[in-house]
This record gives C-alpha cells, structure tokens and sequence, in this order.
C-alpha cells in the first residue's frame, strides 16, 4: 500500500525556528567522524524539517541495526494485549520443550520482562556464545548459559535477550515479527515495505536486522508521542508507552566509561531514557528521538561510531529551536531552510579520468591485497564502449556462494545502481597513479574505500564502518522475500 504523506508545516508555524535547524545541520555536516544519511523532524504532529543526503533518498530502506528492538517491544506489546504474552511469565514457559535442559534457578526465574528490560542478570552481551554454542535454537543456548546474578537486578545490553522475547512473539503469535506487525502497525501507519534478516532457526532476529525508511521510524514515534493513538485510532493499549520508556533497570556506568550521558538514565522496555524523553537507536547513528516536553519527534539515520556526539548536536542546537509559540515574519527563513533540505548531499570521493595514454596500462587490470585481511579479496578494471566497470570479489567469496559486485563508474558525482546489492560510486584516478574510489551500500550505513595501485597490482580496502552483521558484500541489503 502506498503511505499517505504525513502533515508538513512550515517551521515557525509549528514554533520552530529554522535557524536552530541551519546550526544543526551545519554542526553534523563539519563533524569529521559523522555522515548524516536523513533527518525528519516532527512538531506538533506535523512535518517541518526533512532532507536526506544524496545518493540517499526518501524511498530507500536503510538498516536500522538495534532500532529494531523498539519495533519488537512494539510486538511484544500487543500481544500481550491479545492475551498471547504475559510479561510476568517465566521465559522458560514458552519453551516448554527445553524443560529439561534448563536446570539453573536463575534461568528458569527469568521472566518476560527481565528479557524486555536488559535484565536478564548477566553481565554481559552473550552474543557471540550464545549463537556460536547453539546456532540452530539460540534461545536454548541461551537459557543455557547461566546468569551471573537474579534476573531483574543488573543491566546488561544483551542482544539474545531481545532474540528471545522477538521468539516469545514470534511463537505466541505463530507469525514473523514483521507479518505480526503489518495488520496491526505498519499499515495502519501507513508504513510501506520493511525487511528483517532472519537467523539460521528462520526468525526474524528481533534485536536487529531491521530494514525500514526514516518515514516509518517517524511514524512509530509520533505514535509513541500520542500514547498509541494514531488519527484517532487507538494502535497501542493505552499507557503502553510509559511502561516502554520509564526506567526499569539502572544503567549508570554499564556502557563503559567513556562519555555516555545518555546511556546512563536507565532503560526501559527496548528503549532507552535520554537526558531528554527517550529514544530507539541503533548503531552507527540510527536515531528515533521522542521528546514529549517539546511535542517533538526526531527520526534520523546516520553512519558514525560518535552516537553520543550526534546526540550532543541535538541537544544543544536543535532543543532550543523549539519555542513555545508560533513564530511570525519567517517566510523566507523557512524557504532556505526548505531549499537547503532538498539539496543535501554527501560529497562524492574526488578523482579524476584516466588519462587517455594510461588507459591500454589499466584495462583489464587485477588487483590482489596487499595486507592478509580485508573485505575484499581481489578487485578487476575492464573498459568497454560504455566506460570502466570495477569487479569486487569479497573475503566471503566461496564455491556456490559468490561475494562479487561489478560496479559501473561515474564520471563525476555518485553513480548509482540498484542490480544484485543497491550502490553509489564516486572516485577516480589520482595524481599519485592509483584508482580510489568509494562505496556506498545504500541499504545499510556502510561504505567500503578501496584503492588500487597500477605499480604493484595491489589493492586496499577497509571500512569506514564495519558491517556488524557480516562483511560479505553481497548480503549488504535488504532481505528479500526470495532469500
């Protein structure tokens, strides 16, 4: 189904003032270490500030990476509402077929809520033992592994916990997450297509994996924002959204010592407390920003590992555009605010031609690491009629499983191309006689540098961000159906 837009404004309408918006787009665009893919801010139920960053647009499905969760306590919540979940259930008793593999008191007094809330008592993310003891019933190994004190009384960001509850749901209801979600949410919402990555076991991951467009998270915080109703219609039980954003468990100090202030006011159920309202996010900069106080929703989307320094920005330029009342005379403000939106861009790589006496020299040239490890194992310039294609083989190339992108080269700018894994390229040849050229997997916040040398036949790669969820280029997309 096609979204019905949501209501836009000019900002002073809404009693923003445009400028506090410039400032903050002029902060994230000199962060060095932040690029900003999409921003939708929201006030007083009405859109007023938009944009995404080119070769980024509106329509495009990015990962959402640990914003998922808040989706999944979405789903939790209703159906709980059913009467399918209780939250005060032993987690045990929804796997009834593990009885007898769960001997630990401290696993089997794990409830619903301690898996909901990060307080399943360990200590620790599990993650990795976890899915590497039991990869086909990680909730098993899960329950498996001991905790080190009674659930409910320590918080740990723990990613099986929420695995396990997107399992309670997905048994509960005998349904995916996201086809749980569509009649329920999504499409009264209005939310177009989303995807979700599924593990071995074929669930739907529920902690992560997300694929969705900053106009959904949008949506899902407005509605946050109105304690569940949506243009009248109640989609959430009513208090829902208090009982997901008051604190249940403490957090003070548990994400390391570096500064992380808002990381340290306490979690809820799969979201997190702000010093200002509470928020969704995810790695590398995946932000669903809920603000009562202010009447706000933020919704952006990002590549940055300096999630607290996005943050900062917010707070500091953004909060105090929102006045209490409408503003007047700022026609013109808010059109170059509007006009700066709708060109936002990412710069392309810089590069240039290959000269033309050079060009014999770099057709059909190959290219093998010049380090051991890398995403990419080897890479290939072949020239034909219509330009230079660059052939990528990734590290997880294996029989039966190809990990290869050929990838068309623009002139100038971002070429993009949607075939097999949806990318844009910049670079070129420099002056130093090497190839360079960036990556952007456009359904994700990953971008892949790569440099080749003609002198050596050697090649460079590295992420500006690294893949969490494998490095193998050609699974850097949305999960389709036919997956």
């Amino acid at each position: 189904m096609s979204a019905s837009p949501l209501p836009t404004s000019g900002p002073a309408a809404q009693g923003v003032d445009a400028s506090g918006v410039h400032a903050f787009l002029d902060a994230l665009e000199a962060a060095p270490e932040i690029e900003p893919h999409s921003l939708m801010t929201m006030r007083h139920g009405h859109l007023v500030a938009s944009g995404w960053w080119a070769p980024y647009t509106p329509e495009r499905l990015h990962l959402l990476y640990s914003l998922s969760k808040s989706f999944t306590g979405t789903a939790a919540a209703l159906a709980e509402a059913e009467g399918l979940l209780d939250f005060d259930a032993p987690v045990i008793s929804y796997f009834p077929e593990f009885e007898t593999d769960i001997t630990d008191p401290r696993s089997r007094a794990m409830l619903v809520r301690h898996v909901a809330s990060m307080a399943s008592g360990h200590r620790r993310d599990t993650v990795d033992e976890v899915f590497g003891r039991d990869p086909a019933e990680p909730v098993r190994g899960f329950l498996r592994l001991p905790p080190d004190d009674d659930p409910g009384t320590v918080f740990a960001y723990n990613q099986p916990a929420t695995y396990t509850l997107a399992a309670i749901v997905q048994r509960a209801t005998g349904q995916s997450l996201s086809d749980y979600l569509r009649p329920r949410l999504l499409d009264p919402l209005g939310v177009g297509e989303v995807a979700w990555r599924r593990d071995r076991a074929g669930r739907e991951l529920g902690f992560s994996g997300l694929h969705a467009t900053t106009d959904a998270v949008a949506r899902l915080g407005r509605l946050y924002l109105c304690d569940g109703l949506w243009e009248g219609r109640r989609l959430l039980p009513q208090g829902w959204a208090a009982r997901a954003s008051q604190p249940h468990i403490p957090t003070a100090g548990a994400m390391g010592d570096v500064d992380r202030q808002d990381w340290d006011r306490g979690y809820g159920y799969q979201f997190w407390t702000s010093r200002h309202g509470y928020r969704g996010d995810g790695a590398f900069g995946q932000f669903c920003l809920v603000l009562p106080e202010h009447d706000v929703v933020i919704a952006a989307t990002s590549a940055t590992e300096r999630m607290q320094e996005y943050l900062n920005l917010v707070w500091e330029h953004l909060l105090p555009a929102f006045g209490p009342e409408p503003l007047t005379g700022r026609e013109a403000a808010d059109a170059e605010l509007r006009e700066r939106l709708a060109r936002l861009a990412l710069p392309p790589a810089p590069g240039r031609p290959v000269p033309p006496e050079r060009e014999r020299d770099w057709t059909a040239a190959a290219f093998t690491p010049a380090a051991e490890t890398g995403p990419v194992r080897s890479a290939g310039l072949a020239r034909d009629a219509d330009g230079w294609t660059l052939t990528l083989t990734g590290d997880g190339d294996r029989p039966g499983h190809p990990d290869r992108l050929a990838l068309r080269l623009a002139g100038e700018g971002w070429r993009v191309a949607e075939e097999l894994v949806p990318t844009a390229v910049s670079g070129g040849w420099t002056e130093a006689g090497a190839f360079a050229v960036e990556v952007q997997f456009l359904e994700t916040p990953h971008r892949l540098a790569l440099t080749c040398s003609l002198a050596d036949r050697t090649l460079t790669a590295h992420w500006r961000t690294q893949p969490l969820h494998g490095g193998r280029l050609t699974t850097l997309r949305a999960p389709r159906r036919s997956d």
